[in-house]
Order: structure tokens, then sequence, then C-alpha cells
């Protein structure tokens, strides 16, 4: 127990640390600015091209285990979704904001952190994988799902390339393609280069944790929406166990695969459904109130599944 008090105290102490950060310094969330460009452009990309580039190759496109990731994710979003859409008068925008909120974990800040601290440095490549796919994924599901509800303001034409472009462009995304391009060349960096990487790459995890605690206690939970009820087991329980199901009855992956997925589902709801909600104006107190509340109860639940990966009680294959 012991050690997984060592890896859980050092990755929500940070976020605990911005947290009160936040409430000492008396700064506006808008005070994170640049910071939050440092960690999105400059320390994350560097840290999954890093990972990555060092791959081989071979590794890099098992596409039943993105499948199975995926197929998980998107369970979970449908459940939500149809919950909501029958019980809100088909209310189809937010119906959207509410399955992304019980599906789209915090993939992006805390997943390279704790599963790279958890897992070792062979975890890098199950996570580039699922936030690359996750993310394409959810960026065209979002706008395509605001657009039948009539929210979205492109339309044809239009709303395909400002989402193409939005995909494209993520710099996770496009250093992740540049780390598939290295590795597939064998390419390693002239040593000053690399040492330069080491020392962005290094920054990435506290400063994304860091800077999750100030945006946590800047944006305070104004009130309890009932719908957190079913969206809580879903994104921390529920998720994790599907993945875990699913990854068993596609085929056979690597420990530290299996683990690495079904720890990523476990993740609360990202800060980027804030973003979309505020993008759409649909739901967006209440999506602040899932971030707060998910990740609040997630020092629990993740403890929980490192507790029983660490001490042998979640078998790799769950239909031996």
């Amino acid at each position: 127990m012991a050690d997984i008090i060592g890896l859980v105290i050092p990755f929500f102490g940070l976020i605990f640390i911005g947290f009160i950060a936040a409430r000492i310094a008396e700064q506006p969330l808008e005070a994170l600015g640049w910071m939050n460009v440092f960690i999105v452009y400059v320390a994350l990309p560097a840290l999954f091209f890093q990972l990555v580039g060092k791959t081989p190759f071979e590794q890099l496109g098992n596409w039943r285990y993105i499948l199975g990731v995926v197929l998980a994710t998107y369970t979970i979003f449908t459940i939500m979704f149809a919950i909501s859409w029958l019980s809100s008068g088909r209310n189809i925008a937010a119906s959207t904001i509410k399955g992304l909120a019980s599906a789209y974990g915090n993939i992006g800040y805390m997943a390279p952190g704790l599963v790279l601290l958890a897992f070792g440095p062979e975890a890098a490549v199950p996570v580039a994988l699922i936030f690359s796919f996750e993310n394409v994924i959810h960026f065209a599901v979002a706008p395509m799902m605001m657009a039948i509800a009539g929210s979205e303001k492109g339309r044809g034409l239009a709303l395909a390339f400002q989402v193409t472009r939005k995909i494209l462009l993520h710099p996770f995304i496009i250093s992740t393609a540049a780390g598939v391009i290295a590795a597939y060349y064998s390419w390693e960096p002239p040593l000053a280069i690399e040492r330069f990487l080491d020392y962005l790459a290094g920054a990435a995890a506290p400063c994304a944790l860091f800077a999750m605690g100030v945006t946590l206690s800047l944006r305070p939970l104004k009130r309890f929406p009932r719908e957190l009820a079913l969206i809580v087991p879903l994104k921390l329980v529920v998720h994790p166990i599907i993945c875990y199901l699913a990854l068993g009855l596609i085929g056979s992956f690597p420990k530290i695969w299996v683990f690495s997925a079904v720890l990523t589902a476990s993740l609360p709801t990202a800060t980027n459904v804030f973003v979309l909600a505020q993008q759409y104006d649909v739901w967006v107190q209440r999506a602040s109130a899932s971030i707060l509340v998910t990740t609040a109860c997630s020092v629990f639940t993740v403890t929980a599944l490192l507790y029983a990966i660490m001490n042998g009680y979640l078998p790799i294959d769950p239909f031996p």
C-alpha cells in the first residue's frame, strides 16, 4: 500500500497545490494562459514525440487495441447520451455534453503523468495511441452532434473543414505523428536536442497537474446537478470495467498495454468538456461541476484501481 500512496500523493498532490495556490494568490483564471500555452504547445508535445519516437515502429499500428479502447469509451458515451436524450425532452446538445462528461477522460493532462509514473516508459505508446485516436474522434463527434442539434454555425463542407483543421493542427496529434515518423526511420536526435526534449518533457506532467488544480479552484461548484449521480460512476467505475472487458474480448495484449488503457479509462472528466460546453453555450456550469466532482472522487477510485493492479487482484485476461 505504501507504494500506491507513493504514486498517488505526488500526482494528486500537485493538483492540490495548484488548487491552494489559486486560492492564496487571488489571480484570475486568465493568468494561467501562458502556462497552458507552454503545456499544450511545448511540454506535452515534446513528451509524446520523445516517447513515441523511441518505440519500435511495429508496435504503433495495433488497430485491435485502438478499437477496444474507443469501443469502451463510446459505449459509455452512448449510454449517457441515450439516458439524457430520453429524460430531457430529446435535447441533443445537452445530451452530447453529458455523454462527453461521462466518457471523455483527462487523457491529455493526467494520463501521461500518472500512467508513466505507475508503469514506466513502456506505457508511453499505449497512452499516445489512446490520446491521439480518442481525441480525433472527440473532436469530430462534438461538432457533428452540435450541427445535428442546430447549435453549430458551420454547415456542410465548412463544418467538415473546421473539424479536420482542428484535428490535424492539434499539437498533440502533430507531435505524435512526428514521433511515428521518427520511429519509422529509427531517427535519433543529436545529444543537444535530446537533452532539450528531456528538459521540456520533464516539465509536462508537473505543470499540467498544477494548472489543472488552479483551474478547478477558480471554477467553484455552484450547484450539484442530479446527473452527477450517474456521470460519476459511469466515468470512474463503469468506463474502466468496460475497457478491461473489451480488450479481453478482442484479443490478448501486453500487460502494460492493458493496464495503461484501464487506468486511462478511470481518469476523471476532461477539462475540454467544459471548453466544449462554453463553446456551444450548453450545460456550462454543470460541465464544470462534473470535472470538479469526478476529479475529487478519482482520488479514491484511481487509488483503489492501482492497488488492485499492483497487488495482482486484476488479471491480465478477464476471460482466461
